[in-house]
This record gives C-alpha cells, structure tokens and sequence, in this order.
C-alpha cells in the first residue's frame, strides 16, 4: 500500500493514461450533432495569431463608441440593423486597470457567465447596448473587434437593463463598483454566428 501511495503522489496529474490529449481533436466524431467538437476545431485555429496582438488605433464613431478591429473574418453576411449574431465576448472595467489586467478588470466573460460560451441577440431588440450594436456594424462572422464604451452610454444602458450581469462572485463586486467610478467599458466581442 505504501508504494501505491507513493506512485500516487510522486504524479498526481498524470491521469491521461499515456495517450496525449491533443492529438484527440483532429479525430473526427462521430455522431457530433451539435457541432461541439467542430467548433473546439474552429477555436484551436484562431486562436493566439500574429494580428491579434497588432496595436491598431481606435476607430471614433460619432456618439463617442470607439473600436479597433483585430481580425476582419468572412462570409457574405455582415452584422446590421435586425441581424441575428452570436458573440464571445469580454466585458472589462478600463479604470480599474491592474498590473495583471492592464486592459481594465474583467466583470462579465461569455466563458465564465454564460452556459453556452456566448450571448445570442437580435440586433436592435434592445437586448444590449445600443453603442455595442454601433460598435459591431459591419462585422463579420470570426469578426474579433475591442470595443470602447464611454460612461455615458453605460450608465445610460445600465438604467434600462442592457449590460450583461455577471455569474461570478468577483463580477458582481466589480460590477457594483463600476459605477461609483468612471463607467468606460471595454468590450472584446469575436462574432461566432451572423444572419
């Protein structure tokens, strides 16, 4: 007993049996009706390209919305007025900027405080914030853009319920804290779906 406590402890993270976990997504799956293992093949893709990390100048819209875009992404549709899209998105407190989180504390990630990793809207609805609808006219789907809110239009947003509320202990506390401050949001939406 004392031995097979000692192999336990001496690689206690080795639960893969040998096998390397990364090979096992290019393997198609069968029987893969939701699309789960093709969209994982979809992030492993486009994920940490060269362009993401491109220090582009913010584009000024003439409400104050402000945005860089990161990556163009294709298809024929294009994100406008009654547009159904699909986003992953991360909502950061540009104020509350911290030597880890330079861009701004996280309050809300699609990844933390959503089921499905995403939010799904209609564009116009009134769902969200119209600046963030400004924000990602033309965009295409795998579309990544950074989106800047000023104060005005979050606390505008914040008085008819628009902005997403976070799942998390720590989003709560930032989210109430937000607004005791200077509001100014940064958005990091990347579209995964557009009709």
């Amino acid at each position: 007993m004392a031995s097979l406590l000692g192999v336990v402890a001496f690689n206690p993270n080795r639960a893969n049996a040998g096998i390397d976990p990364s090979a096992l997504s290019k393997y198609t799956v069968e029987g893969d009706e939701t699309g789960t293992a093709t969209r994982l093949r979809q992030i492993e893709v486009n994920k940490n390209r060269p362009e993401d990390l491109e220090n582009i100048a913010y584009e000024e819209l003439p409400s104050g919305v402000s945005f860089r875009e990161y990556r163009e992404g294709k298809g024929e549709a294009v994100v406008k007025r009654g547009s159904k899209v699909a986003v992953e998105m991360t909502i950061r407190c540009k104020s509350f900027a911290t030597a880890k989180e330079p861009g701004g504390m996280t309050y809300f990630s699609t990844k933390e405080d959503t089921e499905f990793n995403e939010v799904a809207w209609t564009v116009g609805s009134g769902d969200l914030p119209p600046g963030l609808e400004e924000g990602m006219m033309g965009m295409h789907r795998n579309a990544v853009r950074r989106i800047e809110l000023p104060s005005t239009a979050v606390f505008a947003a914040k008085k008819v319920d628009q902005l997403p509320l976070p799942t998390t202990k720590d989003g709560k506390r930032r989210f109430e804290s937000l607004f005791k401050t200077d509001a100014t949001l940064l958005l990091e939406v990347l579209v995964t779906r557009v009709k």
